[in-house]
């Protein structure tokens, strides 16, 4: 691809380690839109543009299909696999004794690889959904928050990085009370966080815990995620590409809203992680993160988009008792029970 980036054009974060990471990367969630053949294919001609970190999930249904990319793109090298920096996730319910590494396993299997970059815990809770399920599904068998229950989750995650299946270990979904009863108490703490971040919905308070830690931050959604699943929907969703501050710099710089969203979010210092099967797309988005910064002005302007609006509301992980989605975010400063 003769107009490809150069990966060392790409803005670098540094994790905890000192080791560099790119500052922003794909994201593979799209099995509630697009085949696995889709998503593998968008894969390979991200890694052939400049993308150098990819974020997986053996629930998304397609890490067989992307690790085939990956195996062609190593063999013909394209790429080399230390350049690459790929993340995985375990999913709900795989908590249990033994289950993270059998999870592990197949991901690696799946994946094609000796290890991943980074392995993450995918949500606090063990809790199921059935793949496609609309947003009323509710498992009998949830249950809230439980810090030994976790604590247990996670002390296999620290035996995978042991074993050097996972170069680093993580967290997604969490909220400061959550981390404020795991943290101490964990051996190896965790070098990544994944949470939902977009202009209108910035989790301030969570975001700074997290930096002031030294643990980097990983946003999903960072344009708003407008084709998230259905389930995902709800009204009075704001919609971050129509926000005023976002429109104003986007005419400014003659760019997409969606591309403010992803120099946002590189400036402030999280990695985002967009998604898009279509070619154009995914080369903008990189694209946009290499040349024409926001300025202070338009970044300050950008503080004042949040609406604190959540898109990804997590509600069918309740439990039986729970009064609403926002059980599963501590929203009044408490782990809800």
């Amino acid at each position: 691809m003769t107009d490809s980036i150069d990966p060392q054009r790409v803005p670098h974060f540094t994790l905890s380690s000192g080791e560099k990471i790119p500052a922003i990367g794909m994201g593979t969630f799209g099995s509630d839109r697009y085949s696995p053949e889709e998503v593998s294919a968008a894969v390979a001609g991200a890694i052939r543009y400049g993308y150098r970190l990819f974020d997986c999930a053996s629930v998304y249904g397609n890490e067989d299909r992307i690790g085939a990319v990956f195996a062609e793109a190593f063999g013909t090298g394209v790429v080399k696999r230390e350049e690459l920096f790929i993340t995985s996730k375990v999913w709900n319910d795989m908590h249990g004794q033994g289950d993270v590494l059998f999870s592990l396993a197949k991901t690696l299997r799946d994946l094609r690889l000796d290890y991943v970059d980074a392995y993450l815990v995918h949500w606090p809770f063990p809790n199921y959904h059935a793949p496609g399920c609309d947003g009323n599904a509710r498992n009998p068998n949830s249950v809230p928050f439980n810090a030994e229950r976790y604590l247990a989750t996670w002390a296999r995650m620290e035996r995978i990085a042991d074993m050097g299946l996972a170069r680093y270990i993580g967290m997604s979904n969490m909220t400061i009370p959550k981390l404020e009863a795991v943290l101490p108490r964990c051996r190896i703490k965790p070098a990544l966080i994944e949470m939902e971040l977009h202009p209108c919905f910035q989790q301030r308070e969570l975001f700074g815990y997290c930096v002031k830690r030294g643990i980097t931050v990983i946003g999903y959604c960072p344009v708003g995620s407008p084709n998230r699943p259905d389930r995902d929907k709800a009204p009075g969703d704001v919609a971050d590409t129509e926000t005023p501050e976002v429109l104003a710099a986007a005419k400014a710089h003659g760019i997409h809203p969606a591309l403010v969203c992803l120099k946002w979010a590189v400036q402030r210092g999280q990695i985002p992680i967009p998604f898009s099967v279509h070619e154009k797309n995914y080369r903008s988005n990189l694209r946009a993160v290499v040349e024409d910064p926001l300025s202070e002005a338009e970044m300050a302007s950008l503080a004042g988009a949040e609406r604190n609006c959540r898109l990804v509301k997590g509600q069918v992980f309740l439990w039986p008792g729970a009064k609403d989605w926002e059980d599963l975010w501590d929203t009044d400063g408490r782990i809800t029970v």
